[in-house]
């Protein structure tokens, strides 16, 4: 009997546990490697953060009149189309819990759990961290929330002894959750891989603290039973990792802003340099060796091209990185606003090239090896299948049987009769497609295939300002446009058939592999070959029919055109202009206005998609300036661009705004940088002190900089638009000239450098007096320096400078796009630094 009972008390105490071994079939070896336990194949994932049972997306889905469920079946089933394999959430612990801690089952828990059961039937795991500490406002003001984190606020719940409780008791809670639509525990979920405690933790006090803190979550974590991997954030408070490495915990999270947060526009140049290399300050210890990787967060925020994705995930593996998550994707039904985090845009439908560029890091993720090291830049822009290029804006997947790229590509696969899946933005040698939306075709049998065309999407504002509901950013177009595919397993002519619900297109043959298609998801079935499945039919994880975007929201044309700043005098010009319309226009010019002369007529040239194209001549760029705008024809009229004007009659007295291009001469110097006009966009650390000035007696301003710390105070600004008229003259420029002066009346020292767009990065010292004069260097004088990590990343503790320049390199003038200008410390005899003086920047010129 006591025999009995006693194997009895085994099983009740063993089985929980068992059960949890069986659901969470995840251990950390002894390498800190997280494995399968059933394979022990390394445990790898990629995807994204997204929010829409919480905060301020749930808020907007209530103001917009959208159903939080509709809008997580659209974006979790792009999801699937960008191979995503990983969900994380902080969860904002403050809208499902009270100050006890108790868990509060609401409307926001009942959404999470909803979202976590269309990812399971999608294949996509997750990690979740049940607290966040933050407030449910950003960006707007937090509402009167119920949990403790409002009770308590971040830095108290570290350290107030009733916070701590009531901390405990959630995440008890919260793990002994069972998903009403799984009929699961989350401490029992399969497709939970793991637990992070909380979200960027930032601690004071003792190494000793930290870990008595991290243990009594965990205590409290695993009195459910639960055997999951716990993580806990080591990006913060690294001065106390001692206490994380002590702590039982299996593994630690990372993140990476690489361009920083908030410059407020779009960050412009080759930032490949600042994603090289993700260096662990304690990357040796012994301890963080035997501990998992995951990143919680990542971004290049700011930046609004598509190569650089691809990048950061191989600098994660290289680092040991197991799995990582985007932050963040915005919801599709307010992603035309960027509002919820507007220094951060991801969206299949809104930001295609980028999201294919997430795809293609995910696969980076899945398939280079865990700390594979492939150099430095630029030799590591080539890893694997990958390549990334800045000066193509372009990031390529080539495998035997995948295609993945995003942006216009002439490369060409090994073997196009083995390919099974393609997906891009743009033309390549197997796809031309003229829209700018994306596209994905995969191979269901032989002979057979699925395409799906998403929506035109067009950027008409920069969407890294300052954002609002009533601000669109970017307008969806469903246009019809030429496409052509050429796989030989389809053939040159085949059979085209309508798949999802409300596409009224008519199943139709291709000629030559050419036709005209507008978004929307089709079977592609080969002449003469014979299939068995439907509309309806299943494969992989989607529905053939399954297709997802917003309706057309372009309600006006739109003209978008940069003017040339500059140009040489004695040259043509070049212009370029998007017009974006609901059909093709019926006709497109330019009007030059030149002073005391009849306006003169120039074509503009449809050269593709949205794009024309024309020409100014240099007989008409006479004076110091040249006006013009863009006329287009729809509909039998015709308006003016950029005022929009109809049935101007007296072009040199009716119309309210022109493009206006400066003409100089070719000896005249090149404008780098001028405080007045490039101000804003330059890259550099926030100083409260700085100030833009007017000098009236120059007639123009200077940009004061004085920094408060002894260290390196470096800047940096891309010029590329400001000298896009003026390339020419660029080579027969030999000096580089700072004009400003050094502040309070102490002399200063400076590093004047030129950047490359291929990284290539050379400079040279100058000293700067108190009085205001322009000051030279030779340009045959620079010499090659560091690449400044700018904006400066976070975590802080990444590299402050890079060497990215070629030994055996020089400096290319016909290369340059970036100027960095670094304040230097002074020195003493003894080598010990002094306050810096400060500078004011009126320009920097090519002489």
């Amino acid at each position: 009997m006591k025999l009995a009972l006693a194997f009895l008390l085994l099983i009740l105490f063993v089985a929980p546990i068992a059960y949890s071994q069986k659901s969470n079939d995840v251990y950390v070896d002894k390498g800190g490697v997280m494995r399968w336990g059933n394979t022990k194949e390394e445990v790898k994932g990629f995807g994204v953060n997204y929010t829409v049972p919480f905060a301020y997306a749930y808020r907007v889905a209530k103001q917009l009149n959208v159903s939080p469920e509709k809008a997580i079946d659209d974006d979790v089933y792009h999801f699937s189309r960008l191979g995503f394999d990983l969900y994380r959430v902080h969860v904002w612990d403050t809208e499902i819990s009270d100050t006890l801690g108790n868990l509060l089952e609401n409307e926001h828990l009942r959404l999470l759990d909803y979202a976590l059961k269309k990812m399971k039937d999608r294949g996509i795991r997750f990690v979740l961290t049940p607290i966040a500490y933050w407030g449910n406002g950003w960006p707007e003001k937090d509402e009167k929330t119920p949990g403790f984190s409002r009770k308590y606020g971040k830095a108290a719940c570290l350290t107030n002894p009733d916070a701590i409780k009531a901390q405990q008791n959630y995440l008890y809670q919260f793990l002994n959750h069972v998903n009403p639509y799984t009929g699961v525990a989350y401490k029992n979920e399969p497709d939970l891989i793991a637990f992070e405690i909380s979200n960027e933790p930032q601690h004071g006090g003792r190494a000793s603290d930290v870990t008595a803190f991290i243990n009594g979550m965990v205590g409290s974590m695993r009195k459910t039973g639960c055997a999951k991997p716990v993580f806990y954030n080591i990006s913060h408070s690294i001065h106390l990792a001692q206490g994380y490495f002590d702590a039982d915990i299996q593994g630690g999270t990372f993140q990476w802003y690489p361009t920083g947060l908030q410059a407020k526009h779009e960050i412009m140049g080759n930032l490949l340099p600042n994603v090289d290399d993700y260096k662990i300050p304690f990357a040796a210890n012994p301890r963080f060796k035997q501990m998992a990787k995951i990143v919680y967060e990542f971004d290049a925020a700011d930046v609004g091209r598509s190569y650089i994705y691809p990048a950061m995930a191989r600098s994660f593996r290289t680092a040991g990185m197991q799995l990582a998550t985007h932050f963040a994707y915005d919801p599709t039904y307010f992603a035309y606003a960027n509002t919820e985090y507007d220094t951060h845009y991801m969206n299949l439908i809104y930001t295609p090239q980028k999201a294919l560029s997430l795809k293609i890091a995910s696969e980076v993720f899945h398939n280079i090896p865990l700390y594979k090291d492939f150099g430095k830049f630029p030799a590591d822009t080539s890893f694997g299948d990958f390549r990334v290029s800045y000066g193509q804006d372009l990031a390529e997947m080539v495998t035997k049987d995948k295609f993945i790229y995003t942006n216009h590509t002439t490369t060409v696969p090994e073997n196009t009769e083995a390919l099974e899946h393609i997906s891009g933005s743009g033309n390549s040698t197997v796809v031309k497609y003229e829209g700018t939306g994306a596209y994905f075709l995969d191979k269901l049998e032989k002979g057979v295939w699925r395409m799906e065309v998403l929506p035109d999407a067009i950027w008409v504002q920069d969407p890294f300002g300052y954002n609002s509901l009533d601000k669109v950013l970017a307008v969806i177009n469903w246009r019809q446009w030429p496409m052509s595919v050429r796989v030989p397993d389809l053939g040159d002519d085949f059979e085209i058939r309508p798949l999802n619900k409300g596409n009224d297109a008519k199943i139709f043959n291709t000629k030559n592999q050419t036709f005209n298609i507008t978004p929307g998801a089709y079977m592609l079935v080969k002449k003469g070959a014979s299939n068995k499945l439907t509309s309806a039919s299943k494969w992989k994880n989607i529905t053939l029919n399954e297709f997802v975007a917003p309706a057309t929201t372009l309600e006006k044309t739109y003209v978008l055109h940069s003017p040339v700043k500059e140009v040489s005098a004695g040259e043509d010009v070049r212009v370029k202009v998007q017009i974006v319309s609901l059909k093709q226009p019926e006709a497109a010019r330019i009007k030059l206005l030149v002073k005391g002369v009849k306006p003169v007529d120039l074509a503009l040239e449809h050269t593709g998609g949205y794009q024309y194209a024309g020409t100014i001549p240099a007989e008409f760029l006479k004076g110091d300036v040249v006006n013009y705008c863009i006329l287009v024809r729809e509909n039998g009229i015709e308006k003016q661009y950029p005022s929009e004007q109809e049935n101007i009659k007296d072009w040199n007295n009716e119309v309210d705004k022109l493009f206006e291009t400066h003409i100089l001469p070719k000896s005249s110097p090149i404008n780098l940088f001028s405080a007045a006009a490039d101000h804003e966009q330059l890259l550099r650390p926030y100083l409260k002190t700085s100030r833009l000035n007017p000098v009236p007696e120059m007639g123009t301003s200077e940009l004061s900089i004085y920094p408060e710390k002894a260290e390196q105070y470096a800047m940096r600004y891309n010029f590329k638009n400001n000298i896009a008229g003026r390339k020419s003259d660029v080579l027969s420029k030999t000096k580089l000239v700072f004009h400003g002066r050094a502040l309070n009346e102490k002399p200063c020292t400076i590093e004047l450098v030129l950047i490359g767009k291929d990284g290539s990065v050379y400079g040279a010292t100058l000293n700067v007096k108190p009085e205001s004069s322009a000051y030279a260097m030779l340009l045959a004088d620079l010499k090659k320096t560091d690449f400044i990590s700018l904006p400066r990343p976070y975590p802080g503790f990444l590299p402050y400078s890079i060497n990215t320049t070629p030994e055996a390199g020089k400096l290319d003038l016909s290369n340059i796009e970036t100027l960095q200008i670094v304040l230097l410390p002074a020195q003493t005899a003894g080598q010990n630094q002094k306050p810096l003086a400060g500078i004011a920047i009126q320009n920097v010129t090519l002489e």
